[in-house]
Order: structure tokens, then sequence, then C-alpha cells
């Protein structure tokens, strides 16, 4: 459909049937430059005329684009508006291209009256979300036995692993995040100094300050706070990540190409995540004991050759090896739910958002559970 050079002004015509039937005869081109003055005259006709019907002919329309199309549709609106019967009749070659380019019969229709839905029963609702925690937890398992064959199959063929991402992912994971971690165990290793401080100077057992920082976060704050940092940093980045190529369609040309998505993403980020993660754990308990130090300096007058002999009397191989081996499942949990997450995502943007929110609480709170799990049966065990 050519636009004309100049859009010559649209003439109308009015004829109505002693029924009240109105039709409207329109010749010429309806466009951008005389858009708003039509629709105003086509209102004033229909306010001025009463009518069952409204009939527009489009035989002598010579030109008509976006902005004449939306002439139309308020005219038929209007007329919808009124519970009155509208139709075109006699469209030229013009005006039919225009029309059927914007779906003109889809266009200007009457919502249906908003119903109010009826909200649905407790045991329903709950019964709903039970089915989705089984499906979910069905995925997970399935997901989790994928991961468990992507990594026997990498441990027979390691030339299939991607060295240059697992690095690439070991330094993400590991030692972009030593600041924070750094940083966090050491104002831990601080604040519960000083805290036991207040106590233990009661009964002049400043000296072993030492020996509950030392063992406190070895065995418990050292490993669920590194895990805790990690899945903030490092889980939510997963899940982004691999949601994002989700969204994009990259997972689908993996498939595609021949690769395996768990085995191409999933094993890298898994392997460099349980190497580096028990090793943040050794940095946040060395930071967190230089914490307590410090205090025991500069506030308990202990000395730094008494405090560092008291806490090597207080630590045993068995704590620091529990520590790394708590470090390293929370490395596999905090790895596991984050890709888990990511090839969840569905939809857009929002979507992704979703699943990295999910991502963090997920992995929070599976540290926290396994940890209480290790706690109850090295309870039992020692």
């Amino acid at each position: 459909m050519n636009r004309p050079e100049v859009i010559k002004s649209c003439n109308h015509q009015i004829s109505e049937s002693a029924e009240g039937d109105l039709t409207i005869h329109l010749e010429g081109g309806i466009g951008i430059s005389n858009a708003a003055h039509m629709t105003r005259v086509l209102y004033q006709v229909l306010e001025d005329k009463p009518q069952t019907s409204v009939t527009v002919d489009l035989n002598k329309v010579n030109y008509l684009d976006d902005f004449g199309v939306l002439v139309l549709v308020e005219l038929k609106m209007i007329v919808l508006g009124e519970k009155a019967e509208f139709c075109l009749q006699n469209i030229s070659n013009e005006a039919g291209k225009a029309l059927s380019m914007y779906n003109f019969d889809l266009l200007g229709k009457r919502d249906k009256p908003y119903k109010r839905t009826e909200r649905q029963g407790l045991l329903i609702r709950l019964g709903e979300a039970t089915v989705r925690q089984a499906a979910d937890l069905k995925y997970m398992i399935s997901f989790l036995g994928s991961i468990c064959l992507s990594i026997l199959y990498t441990c027979l063929n390691p030339r299939s692993l991607r060295r240059d991402d697992t690095y690439m992912c070991m330094q993400k994971t590991g030692v972009d995040a030593l600041p924070i971690v750094g940083l966090i165990s050491f104002l831990m290793g601080l604040i519960m100094a000083f805290m036991s401080a207040v106590q233990l100077q009661q009964f002049g057992a400043n000296i072993y300050v030492a020996s509950l920082v030392s063992l406190a976060m070895t065995r418990e704050l050292g490993p669920i706070m590194t895990a805790i940092i990690v899945a903030g940093r490092s889980g939510s980045a997963f899940a982004a990540e691999i949601g994002t190529m989700k969204i994009s369609e990259e997972i689908d040309a993996l498939f595609t190409m021949g690769f395996s998505p768990t085995r191409f993403l999933v094993v890298p980020k898994v392997i460099a995540s349980v190497i580096v993660v028990p090793l943040l754990t050794l940095f946040s308990d060395l930071f967190a004991i230089i914490g307590g130090l410090i205090v025991g300096v500069f506030t308990l007058d202990l000395t730094a050759n008494a405090y560092i002999s008291q806490t090597i009397k207080t630590l045993a191989l068995f704590d620091v090896f529990l520590g790394l081996f708590k470090s390293g499942v929370f490395a596999l949990l905090i790895a596991w739910i984050g890709c888990l997450r990511g090839f969840q995502v569905k939809g857009g943007a929002a979507s992704v958002g979703k699943a990295t929110t999910s991502a963090v609480v997920s992995g929070i709170f599976l540290i926290v559970l396994f940890n209480s799990i290790f706690s109850v049966i090295l309870r039992y065990w020692e």
C-alpha cells in the first residue's frame, strides 16, 4: 500500500433507513493528517442520531493507514458500547489490506465482564502444594542421578572435563570470595572472643577464649558461614547463568549439537565447588583465630604465644577434617541446587530472578539441615 504524497480530506455521507439503521459512506483517504478530525466528526454523527445498527461503506476509500484503522476501531467501540450492531461493507482493496494487517475483526471488542474467582479451600491449596513439592522432589532426585552419572563418566574419561571452565569456576567461587570470607570470619572471631571473655573473665579463665573460638569455628561456624557466603555468591550465579541460557535456548542448542548439558555445564561447577569451598573454610578458621587473638592480646592481657599454644592444644586433626568434610558436602549441595534451579527456569527474565532467589534460599536451608544431621550423628558417635 503506497502512501499518497498528500492525503485529501475524507468526505462522508449519512443515510438512514426507516428502521433507524445508519449507513456512513466514506470517500477519500484517512491517515495521520485527518484522523483526529474524522474521529470528532463521526462521534458527532453518532451522538446526534440514535441507531440500532451502523454500517460503514468503504467502497471509495483509497487510502487507510494505522491511524485510519484506529478511527474505525474508535467508531466500532462507540457503536458496540451503545448495544448496537457494527459492520463494514464494500471494502476497497486499499482499505482491505490495512484492515487485514491489523486484524480489525479482533480489535475494539468489549471484554467479558470480570467475574470474581472463588477462593479455593485450604485442603485444595494444601493438596496442590503437596503435588508440586512431590514433582519438584522427583525432579531433584532425577537431576542428582544425572550429575552422579556425569561425574562417573568424567572420572572414567578425564579428557572430557572442560578444564578451562573448571579453573574459571574455581577462581570465581574460591579466589574471588576470599576477601569477603576472610572479613566476615575475622569479625566472627572478634565477636565470639568479646562475648566469651565477658563470662570467662569472672572465673579467671581468659585463656579458654582461644579454645572456644578455635573449636567453634573449626567444627561449626567456619563451614556454615563459608557455605552460606558461597551460596549467596556462587549458587545464585549458577542459577542465573544456566537460567539465562535456558530462556535463550542455548541449552536446546547443546542438545542439538550432541552435548550433554549436565556434563557440559554442571560437572565443572560441582568439581570446582567441592575443591575450593574446603580451602575457603580453612582460611575462614584462620581469620577467625586471628580475630580472637587480637582480642586476647589487647583486651585479655594474653600473650600471642599463649593464645596460639592453647589453640593448638585444643584442636585435634579430627576437628579440622570434620569441618573440611562438612564444607565439601555443603559445596556439593550448593552447586547441585544452584544448577537445578537454573534448569527449572521457564518463561522470561522474571523466572530467572525467581530461580536465583530460590537457589539461595534452598541452598541455605539444605546447609542448615545437613549440619543438623551431622550434629545428631556426631552426638551419638562420640
